[in-house]
């Protein structure tokens, strides 16, 4: 009797397991369905992605290539504005040297023009004075260091040297004359053309140096004179501020002159570069 039991509930219990066999049978197999379904599900998005960047891709290629291209484009436009920009100020430079130059000429012309005028004038002086001291229309005053016969005689000499183009001679005889008698009447006179003598030698410095020594003369009619010559030499040495000084002073101081519309003219033209 008990084995009968016993195999009876031997068999309940496989049949029980079986059932439970054959349900996660079924489990796994709808799961692994699912699975497979899933996987089949992604591999079409996949393939459906795939197709879609396979169509883009050669559309991504010619933008970037037009891209590279507008670029290079770009750059080449750009180097060209540089180059460009580079060849416009090369020629702002040439053309601002070519205007200094022709600044630098028309100022050389103007002082060259300047030193023919005053030789002009001058020579006409002393021209001038000579003829007066030949005809005697100059008075004589009596000297203790030279006569005035000599010191006349020796200014003429000094004078004609300058004429000629001796300056060296005429140096030394207009400076002999200053230092031998500088209270003779024709002293101021050589004192005068002493510095001239430098002026036309183009020694400015010492021009400058002689033609303000004639203001110590007393009674001179020869001070417009040296005014407007140091106008001329502060002029010829690039000094533009100190001669606009001097042109203005013989306006302010010798407002009779024959030589202040020659100072307004220099005035006029210093003022205008």
């Amino acid at each position: 009797m008990s084995k009968h039991i016993l195999k009876d509930v031997l068999f309940i219990f496989v049949l029980f397991f079986s059932s439970l066999l054959v349900g996660q049978n079924n489990n796994s197999s709808r799961a692994l369905s699912q699975i497979n379904s899933s996987l089949a599900g992604q591999n079409m998005r996949i393939d459906s992605l795939d197709a879609q960047m396979r169509l883009l891709l050669p559309e991504l290629q010619n933008a970037l290539s037009a891209n590279l291209k507008a670029k290079e484009q770009t750059d080449s436009v750009a180097i060209l504005l540089i180059n460009r920009i580079n060849t416009f100020q090369n020629k702002m430079r040439l053309i601002e040297d070519k205007i200094s130059y022709v600044d630098s000429v028309n100022f050389e012309i103007l002082a060259q023009l300047v030193m023919v005028e005053n030789k002009i004038v001058t020579l006409a002086n002393s021209f001038t004075e000579m003829y007066d001291l030949k005809s005697n229309k100059s008075s004589s005053r009596v000297s203790s260091k030279i006569s005035p016969v000599e010191y006349k005689k020796t200014y003429i000499d000094a004078l004609s040297a300058y004429q000629n183009g001796d300056y060296n001679k005429a140096i030394n005889g207009f400076s002999g004359l200053v230092l031998s008698d500088p209270e003779n009447e024709l002293a101021d006179n050589s004192q005068y053309w002493l510095a001239e003598c430098y002026y036309t030698m183009k020694n400015y410095k010492r021009a400058v140096m002689e033609f303000e020594k004639v203001f110590s003369f007393s009674g001179t009619d020869k001070d417009d004179d040296a005014q407007l010559k140091l106008g001329h030499c502060h002029r010829s040495m690039g000094n533009i501020k100190k001669s606009i000084e001097e042109y203005q002073r013989l306006i302010d101081y010798f407002p009779g002159s024959e030589f202040y519309e020659k100072a307004r003219e220099s005035l006029k033209q210093l003022s205008s570069k």
